[in-house]
């Protein structure tokens, strides 16, 4: 098959082990981010299959009009970026491995260390040595102070183990269902949502972005929060009401936030109101971005791309699909 691999930014895929299960494949890696919709199915007109780098391209009806070769979207994740419903239309399978094994501890590290760093004034500090000054503030420590988190899932439960690790109090948040779970694992919840942001030090999100999930952390939330806490966002910058965390810095509440998520990635204004805030640092969308993550992802990816050639596709979304 003709397989096409978008947006690997850094030409990392094919330096990775994984890589090897495309052996018996055509296969045409895209480094750069082609926004311009024409110029993108140009890119792709002779595509059996496309693999998607998360949520970094939307998949469109009129993009996948102008595809009339593409049989396969592989990916791994959720698919909001996906319009299914016309790829079922086109015949197009969409196949993703929503709920594969294991945490990604690639994203739970970075949000622990975005914690370090906002509490500690990481980035802060480092630039005021190079810059020709010393000391410039003083930080917290993390030791008795305590983090909630919102989200009862893998990477929430491996952030609250460093959490915990660093002598941190973990309090919890998340669905009905998911405060089941964690009853039942004998975690220890809010009192209330509300109990919840106004008596955390750290609040950090970890949920799929999904329609019931979209600003599901509102303005109101947010007011809540103390002057001196933090918030960290390294899952999805729509689980945050639109503009709320911007308006929520100025207010002072929270007095910080750590981000490795926005709105609309890549985000490179430095301009930006939010991104240029003084009381956020941010990193740019790098939470799953090792060695180590891309390969358990990406062999995910290609092992679909591989099981729909030899015809027996697995981890299918619309396997209507299959079959026409």
């Amino acid at each position: 098959m003709k397989v096409h691999i978008l947006d690997d930014w850094f030409d990392t895929l094919r330096g990775l082990p994984c890589f090897n299960l495309l052996n018996e494949h055509d296969v045409t890696v895209w480094t750069d981010h082609e926004a311009d919709e024409n110029a993108l199915a140009a890119r792709l007109a002779d595509a059996d299959c496309v693999v998607l780098f998360r949520e970094r391209t939307l998949v469109t009806h009129s993009l996948l009009e102008r595809l009339p070769n593409l049989r396969l979207i592989s990916q791994r994740g959720a698919w909001p970026h996906v319009d299914v419903g016309a790829c079922t239309d086109r015949g197009v399978l969409l196949c993703s491995n929503k709920g594969a094994d294991g945490a990604n501890y690639a994203a739970a590290e970075l949000t622990f260390a975005l914690i370090l760093s906002a509490m500690r004034q990481l980035p802060q500090q480092m630039a005021s040595i190079k810059t020709g000054g010393w000391q410039m503030g003083v930080g917290r420590t993390l030791r008795g102070r305590r983090l909630g988190l919102y989200g009862y899932g893998r990477i929430g439960r491996a952030v609250a183990d460093y959490a915990r690790a660093f002598g941190m109090e973990v309090i919890w948040w998340s669905s009905d269902a998911g405060r089941a779970r964690a009853i039942a694992d004998g975690k220890q919840l809010a009192e209330s949502r509300t109990a919840f942001f106004a008596e955390s030090d750290v609040v950090s999100l970890h949920m799929r972005l999904t329609p019931e999930t979209s600003g599901i952390v509102t303005a109101q939330d947010l007011a809540l929060m103390r002057p001196r806490s933090l918030l960290v966002n390294t899952s999805r910058a729509g689980l945050i009401e639109p503009g709320a965390l911007l308006s929520s810095l100025d207010a002072g509440r929270p007095g910080m936030a750590a981000v490795d998520v926005f709105d609309s990635e890549p985000l490179m204004d430095p301009t930006d109101p939010l991104l240029a805030h003084p009381n956020l640092i941010a990193t740019p969308h790098i939470g799953f971005v090792t060695e180590d993550e891309f390969d358990k992802q990406f062999a995910d990816i290609f092992e679909q791309v591989t099981a729909y050639a030899n015809g027996h596709p697995i981890h299918m979304v619309n396997p209507l699909v299959f079959g026409q």
